[in-house]
């Protein structure tokens, strides 16, 4: 914790937290209780009964009256003798009250930082004012917070969390700011030359002294934890925490330990975060210890929250955790990687179960879209809330998943990324972050949907969806997008062949490994069309593949002689290979049969088609012949092929030939006319 010598110079002035009035109308020599009742111990019958919470004081009217304000108009300003006056709403309760009443009688009374923020509260309710009497209750414990706790580290805390039970008295008399931006301004300070009791054992009432804290802090030369003020900090309540934390935003602290202590406050405040047998203080750079006693009374309070359903009433634990969610989610740090994605990831899956503001959830979901890359697929498997639907959020994995696309666009559309990546081009830095980064989102999207295609009531539009949300070039291999496919198969039998070719559009063929080839060849579950596509595929790229390494070989080794045939290749080949390539071989061969058979069939069928046609034109359109007309068609036919076998021998006499019986038939002609 933090000290330093203004708290040592404070203690003196006032003697180390011991306040003693000097005036004072009746002498007592103490209080004494009896029961639920005090009295003081003077030889003075009391003459007024204040009743404070379940607590009475048997009193006296002159040193109260002399000292405050509020108990001279009470018992002056009525029209009657007043004897008892009930103050229910006086902060701090009977223990404040207790303290100013010895204070009123000249007591000596203790200060610490246990009670100095109800007294004060109380002293300012009671108007101990300096009008009154000069240095009243008002002006000691003033005094007392401005020099003594705001200069101490271990008092600041403590005094803060005292102010939990005066809301709103500790708020409109400035104690909560003032010991918030106190402790703020310890947390940022720089450690060196500063003398240090810091976390690690428990808080204790007040502040140490001179002589217990040096001894029990560290030399100067010893390094200081930057974490050394979470475990302090979080045994704050969720409303004073964010005004720590937000005074030290102020300040100027980095960002990376602002996020480190909040998801230490979470998990100490919401032991929802921790996964069964792991503890996630692991993943982030704070100590250890990240659960405390607070911790352990919310476990039954968060199985109960779990396994309760939508309809029913928000318990008392629900409420206060979707307090403390919705407070984080408002003080988390803009930049990205302030915070883990696994933490973001488990808050948003208690934020959705404890049906946080859509507000709220909206923007947790663009900070996990922004580190989506960062992602695991246990944290992605957020259970659906909503009944009859799927059996997990597939809706929020594909908003998420928008969210880090957008802001990849953002990304690398904004002039200052366009300007990094031009700087890291000269100065030889690859420019492939942006696709590495969907490349990992693309194995986590197939792995998820991997996982979530087992849920029988997953749509075949959700699955598709999700799986094309993603660019083509952020899948080099589209291996784990076949084993989502094929799982969905395996759980949904009942689809159409329309339905499963729909299905396996998603894949591209192309992009599959041997092994993935070799599976799809022989899964039945596949459309034929799709087997098809992967057996040419396949092919195509088993022969770009010899033909590479062939002249490579040729290239590297001129001398090495060239391998004679085909089957020798397939000799030198794996065993596994070549018992695939002679299934993909075999199912090709039988399709080539099957459109071969097709192929005759169909020109038999033409061939039958065909003659039935002639037969009808004949049987329809008979033709009306004479014996004159067919000797003409015999002896025109004779002549055509009389002058076809004689063309080579008597081309030159064709002209003298065609004259010859262009004239005979006129003759004939004539001689008939």
């Amino acid at each position: 914790m933090w000290e330093s010598d203004s708290e040592s110079l404070g203690g003196r002035e006032y003697g180390n937290g011991v306040l003693s009035s000097t005036k004072h109308g009746v002498k007592a020599d103490g209080f004494e209780l009896r029961g639920q009742s005090w009295y003081v111990t003077t030889d003075i019958p009391s003459d007024l009964l204040v009743h404070v919470g379940d607590f009475d004081f048997h009193l006296h009217k002159y040193p109260l009256l002399s000292r405050s304000g509020k108990m001279n108009r009470l018992i002056y300003e009525s029209r009657q003798d007043v004897h008892k006056i009930t103050l229910d709403d006086l902060p701090g309760g009977p223990e404040a009250f207790e303290v100013a009443t010895k204070f009123c009688y000249g007591i000596a009374v203790d200060l610490t930082a246990a009670n100095i923020s109800g007294l004060r509260c109380a002293a300012e309710y009671l108007e101990m004012t300096e009008d009154l009497e000069e240095g009243n209750l008002i002006f000691k414990t003033e005094a007392f917070l401005s020099y003594v706790v705001l200069s101490s580290w271990r008092d600041s805390i403590l005094v803060l969390k005292s102010c939990e039970k005066l809301s709103p008295w500790a708020e409109n008399l400035q104690i909560v700011r003032r010991c918030s931006e106190s402790i703020a301004w310890k947390a940022c300070a720089n450690p060196k030359g500063i003398r240090w009791a810091y976390t690690g054992r428990p808080l204790k009432v007040s502040s140490p002294k001179w002589n217990e804290m040096k001894d029990s802090s560290p030399s100067r030369n010893q390094p200081v934890p930057p974490d050394w003020w979470f475990e302090d900090v979080s045994i704050l309540r969720i409303d004073h925490f964010v005004r720590v934390i937000t005074a030290i935003k102020v300040k100027g602290m980095r960002f990376e330990l602002i996020g480190a202590a909040i998801m230490h406050y979470a998990t100490k405040w919401l032991p929802g975060l921790i996964k069964e047998g792991s503890v996630f203080g692991d993943e982030m750079s704070c100590s250890s210890n990240s659960t405390g006693s607070g911790s352990s009374s919310w476990k039954g309070a968060l199985h109960m929250i779990v396994a309760a359903t939508k309809d029913d009433p928000p318990t008392v634990q629900a409420k206060d955790q979707r307090m403390i969610i919705e407070s984080l989610i408002s003080i988390i740090p803009p930049q990205k990687d302030s915070v883990s994605c696994s933490f973001l990831l488990r808050l948003l899956r208690m934020a959705s179960m404890l049906k946080v503001a859509p507000a709220l959830v909206t923007e947790l979901e663009k900070r996990v879209g922004m580190q989506f890359e960062q992602a695991t697929l246990a944290d992605l498997l957020i259970p659906s809330y909503n009944k009859g639907e799927t059996m997990y959020d597939v809706d929020l994995v594909q908003r998420l998943l928008e969210h880090f696309l957008v802001q990849e666009q953002t990304e690398s559309s904004s002039p200052s990324s366009q300007s990094c990546s031009d700087k890291h081009m000269y100065e030889g830095t690859p420019r492939g972050s942006n696709t590495n980064a969907k490349m990992r989102v693309a194995r986590l999207v197939d792995s998820y949907l991997t996982e979530v295609s087992r849920d029988r009531n997953l749509s075949l539009t959700k699955f598709q969806v999700l799986a094309e949300a993603l660019p083509e070039s952020a899948r080099a291999c589209d291996d784990g997008l076949y084993r989502a496919i094929d799982s969905y198969l395996k759980a949904h039998p009942t689809l159409t062949e329309h339905e499963r070719k729909r299905l396996c559009r998603v894949m591209d063929c192309q992009k599959l490994s041997i092994d993935a080839c070799m599976h799809a060849a022989q899964n039945e579950r596949l459309p034929l069309r799709v087997v098809v596509q992967v057996l040419f595929s396949e092919q195509v790229k088993i022969s770009n593949a010899l033909a590479n390494s062939s002249l490579k070989d040729t290239e590297e080794t001129l001398y090495q002689p060239m391998i004679p045939n085909r089957k020798t290749l397939l000799e030198a080949t794996p065993q596994s290979f070549q018992e695939g390539w002679a299934a993909a071989k075999k199912d090709i061969n039988t399709l080539k049969f099957e459109l071969e058979s097709v192929k005759a069939k169909y020109l038999e069928l033409q061939n039958d088609m065909e003659s039935l046609q002639r037969q009808f034109d004949k049987m329809s359109k008979p033709k009306q012949t004479s014996a004159w007309s067919s000797g003409w068609k015999k002896l025109s036919k004779l002549t055509k092929m009389t002058t076809m076998e004689n063309q080579d021998n008597i081309g030159s006499q064709l002209p003298v030939v065609a004259e010859q019986n262009r004239k005979t038939p006129r003759r004939w002609r004539n001689s008939i006319s």
